[in-house]
């Protein structure tokens, strides 16, 4: 099994309570993007439940047969290289779920979706998480658990980051943040009124919903 495709588990996951969310940020009609797409359940879900014009890209060949027998607009592709052939704004929507950290470049990745999205939201597991601190002060190891269910010498991350690593990194590529959601326990929400210190100490995973500047449609 491939990098992309262990990372996306897709819907069909009672865990991956990240792809409902940003189910809910995807407006009715949008042309949307999900970059990693897997099996296509989340393209599904918007195509059925959101009329939405659903593209999408995958890197390993079992999942976009997958997705392609399922009537589904699926290629072939890699997020650290193939985004750049979409021209600007093509897509109302970029979607990178639970992938950022497996790439090679995610400054540029980010930059990518920023450029052919009017937004991109983007997923992805906090490695500051309390738990995650905890275990490796105590045990001297790196931690396995439901969320980072891989050991260290087989995992697909590549980098690790945690909530506040990446609004810096949001800070330094200019972009705004449009909406954000942080996730504990069984995917319940930490409120938004909690400081993003809190957020960053107690979320197991955050969804972030991106724009540019002065990126409106033309």
């Amino acid at each position: 099994m491939t990098t992309e495709m262990q990372l996306r588990t897709m819907a069909a996951d009672p865990s991956r309570v990240d792809l409902k969310i940003i189910a809910g940020f995807v407006t009715p009609g949008a042309r949307v993007l999900d970059i990693g797409c897997g099996d296509g359940a989340l393209l599904m879900q918007l195509s059925e439940e959101k009329n939405v014009d659903a593209r999408g890209i995958e890197l390993s060949q079992k999942g976009v047969n997958e997705a392609v027998a399922s009537g589904l607009s699926v290629i072939q592709g890699d997020a650290d290289s193939d985004l750049a052939t979409y021209p600007d704004k093509a897509f109302d929507f970029a979607i990178l779920s639970q992938t950022i950290q497996a790439t090679h470049n995610p400054r540029i990745v980010l930059e990518e979706l920023l450029r052919i999205g009017e937004k991109a939201i983007v997923s992805f597991p906090n490695f500051g998480h309390w738990r995650i601190r905890t275990q490796f002060l105590l045990a001297g190891r790196m931690p396995v658990n439901k969320n980072l269910p891989y050991s260290w010498y087989d995992t697909p991350n590549i980098h690790f980051f945690t909530i506040r690593d990446f609004i810096e990194l949001v800070d330094e590529v200019g972009a705004t943040i449009e909406d954000s959601i942080a996730l504990h326990g069984r995917g319940r929400k930490i409120a938004p009124t909690v400081s993003r210190q809190i957020w960053n100490l107690f979320g197991e995973q955050a969804v972030f919903v991106l724009s540019r500047p002065n990126s409106s449609k033309s």
